[in-house]
C-alpha cells in the first residue's frame, strides 16, 4: 500500500542554498505570508482558476525563494514552510480548477514535501487529500483511493474534526468514482460523525473555514449522484441550492450539474434540462475547466433524452 511518501518530489525543491544571501525572514514575513495565502483562499469562493492562476504560481515561486535563500532560525523555518505547504495547496486546487491538472499534481507534491519538513500531519493530509480529489477525475481510481486513505492515516485519529471530516469526504468520492456503494456511504457517515465533534476537539486550522455541515451536505449528494441513486441526491442537492451564496458562481453552477444529472437519472428530463441551462448559462463566463467539463457530462447525460422536445432544443442550443 502507498504511502504519502511515494508522493514527495524525487528531488527537493525546498532545499536551502548553501550560502544565503537573502534577508533574514521573521515572523513579520511569515505573517505576511499568511495573510496573502488566505487572501488567495477567499479569492478562489469567488474567482476561477483561469483568473487566478498567475498570481496563484507567483505568489508560490516567491515564496519557496523566500525559505531557499533567507536566513531564519529552526522554528521560524518550520513556520515559513507551513506557509508555503498552505499555499501549495491552494495553488495546487486554482492549478487544477484551471484544468492543468500536471502542474497541479507537481505544486501538490511540494506543499507535501513543505508540511512533511514542517511536521505538520494535518496540512499534509490537507494537501495529500487535494491531490486524492484530482486523481479520480484524471482516470486514475485506484491512486485516487490509495492516497485519500493514506491521508486519513497520516492526519490520525487526533487530527482536528474538520480536518477528518474533509479527508473521510474525499475517501468517499474516491469510492464512489470506482463504484463502491458501501465503502463510500461508510466513508458518508463516518465523515458526519467527525464534523458532530468539531466543538469537541481542538481548533481547526484556517484553511478549513470552509468545512461545515451544508458542505458534507453538497458532497453527500454528489456521492450519491456518483452512485446512480438520485432518490438520496435530489433532496439533498435543493435543500443546499435553496439557501446557497449565488456570488459563488462556479460551485453554484458544479452544484447545480450535479443536480442536473441527478433528475435525469430520477427520469424527470425536463426538469434535468432546465438546471441544465442554468449550469449553462452560469458556465459561460466563467474561466473554469471543471464547470466546463461539468457541462459536457451534463449534455451528455440527457442525449438519451433526446425525443424530449425541452432536451431537443437545449442540445440543439449547446451545439
Amino acid at each position: 500500500m502507498p504511502t504519502l511518501a511515494d508522493y514527495l518530489p524525487a528531488d527537493d525543491p525546498l532545499a536551502p542554498l548553501g550560502a544565503r544571501a537573502g534577508r533574514r525572514v521573521g515572523m513579520r514575513q511569515v505573517d505576511d505570508l499568511q495573510q496573502r495565502v488566505h487572501g488567495l483562499r477567499l479569492a478562489d469562493d469567488v474567482l476561477a482558476g483561469g483568473d487566478l492562476i498567475r498570481p496563484a504560481l507567483r505568489e508560490l515561486r516567491s515564496a519557496v525563494k523566500l525559505y531557499r535563500e533567507g536566513g531564519h532560525t529552526s522554528e521560524g523555518g518550520r513556520e515559513l514552510l507551513g506557509r508555503v505547504g498552505e499555499l501549495a495547496q491552494i495553488a495546487g486546487w486554482i492549478a487544477s480548477d484551471a484544468g492543468q491538472h500536471g502542474e497541479a499534481e507537481q505544486i501538490y507534491r511540494l506543499g507535501l514535501s513543505a508540511a512533511r519538513q514542517a511536521e505538520d500531519d494535518t496540512l499534509a493530509g490537507n494537501l495529500a487529500g487535494s491531490l486524492a480529489y484530482q486523481l479520480p477525475n484524471m482516470g486514475r481510481l485506484v491512486d485516487g483511493i490509495q492516497l485519500a486513505r493514506a491521508a486519513l492515516e497520516v492526519a490520525g485519529p487526533d487530527a482536528p474534526a474538520k480536518a477528518r471530516a474533509l479527508y473521510l469526504d474525499r475517501v468517499a468520492w474516491a469510492h464512489a468514482k470506482t463504484g463502491q456503494v458501501q465503502p463510500a456511504i461508510r466513508a458518508l457517515g463516518e465523515a458526519c460523525e467527525a464534523l458532530s465533534q468539531d466543538s469537541k476537539g481542538s481548533e481547526s486550522p484556517a484553511y478549513l473555514y470552509w468545512v461545515d455541515s451544508g458542505e458534507l451536505q453538497v458532497m453527500e449528494a454528489r456521492v450519491y449522484t456518483e452512485l446512480r441513486r438520485p432518490l438520496r441526491a435530489v433532496p439533498l442537492l435543493q435543500d443546499v441550492l435553496s439557501r446557497y451564496d449565488a456570488t459563488h458562481t462556479r460551485e453554484l453552477a458544479l452544484y447545480l450539474s450535479w443536480l442536473a444529472v441527478a433528475l435525469s437519472d430520477a427520469n424527470e428530463p425536463e426538469e434535468a434540462a432546465t438546471v441544465a441551462e442554468r449550469v449553462i448559462s452560469l458556465s459561460a463566463d466563467v474561466a473554469s475547466e471543471r464547470t466546463a467539463e461539468r457541462v459536457r457530462i451534463v449534455l451528455t447525460r440527457l442525449e438519451e433524452f433526446r425525443d424530449v422536445p425541452d432536451v431537443r432544443a437545449l442540445l440543439d442550443g449547446a451545439a
